[in-house]
């Protein structure tokens, strides 16, 4: 994992791990842009010949060697068959890294049998939520996360999940769909809302990072960890800088 240190005054603000983000369609990974998901194609990288996810992530780790990605599988959440070749790839890797996965679970059988798999976090997406039964069921399991979806129209998912913080998990992904691949910036305001009505919880931002800077403003606020992407593959978070980052 790679951790960033932010400094306000000469004095450590906080510590920001950063996970890259695979987003996976039809077997490969692609590259997101607003949430238009229709629109995504396999993904043009310099860190990888090819979109294989298990390239890519190799590709990836070459920048640094994350221990850790942030998986959408977005045939599952969009209620097709899940990209089970593409997850048995990075299972495979060299030093098998944990995967955060959103594979759009809405069904309590389905959600305890991920919740058991080893290197594996399961994401309960609030896009595929009907109501808030399920997350309050597994609330308090240790490896299940929260993604509050956003997207250009604005929230998406029961609204008492969103406006209930009484049945949210430890950690917590603010999903900002709209910003993603558009060098929007983070939404901090969003961010800082969550991360208020959250108390001791962990908040993972998602969606906008452009740059260190954008990092940098992200740990002020005391976000925990960060969601990426475009940046790494963009070269706007370079090997020389992450190497400072965790320095």
């Amino acid at each position: 994992m790679l951790y960033f240190h932010a400094s306000c005054r000469n004095e450590v603000v906080s510590a920001l791990r950063i996970i890259p983000v695979l987003d996976l369609k039809g077997g490969v990974v692609v590259r997101a842009r607003a949430g238009r998901r229709d629109e995504y194609l396999p993904i043009e990288t310099p860190m990888s010949a090819s979109a294989h996810p298990a390239a890519v992530a190799a590709g990836l780790r070459t920048l640094f060697p994350f221990d850790t990605f942030y998986c959408a599988d977005l045939d599952a959440i969009g209620g097709a068959t899940q990209n089970r070749s593409a997850l048995d790839a990075l299972a495979a890797m060299p030093l098998p890294p944990t995967v955060w996965l959103d594979a759009g679970c809405n069904e309590a059988g389905p959600l305890e049998a991920m919740l058991s798999k080893p290197n594996m976090r399961t994401v309960l997406g609030t896009e595929s939520q009907g109501d808030a039964g399920l997350l309050a069921k597994f609330a308090r399991h240790p490896s299940l996360i929260l993604s509050l979806d956003f997207f250009g129209d604005g929230y998406r998912g029961p609204r008492e999940i969103l406006d209930d913080a009484t049945h949210w998990p430890q950690t917590i992904i603010v999903m900002t769909l709209a910003r993603v691949g558009v060098g929007a910036g983070p939404d901090i305001e969003r961010l800082e809302d969550v991360k208020r009505r959250a108390g001791s919880r962990t908040i993972v931002a998602a969606g906008g990072v452009r740059d260190a800077g954008d990092i940098e403003a992200l740990a002020a606020i005391g976000v925990d960890a960060v969601l990426v992407a475009t940046a790494l593959h963009d070269g706007r978070l370079t090997p020389a800088q992450l190497a400072d980052l965790q320095a």
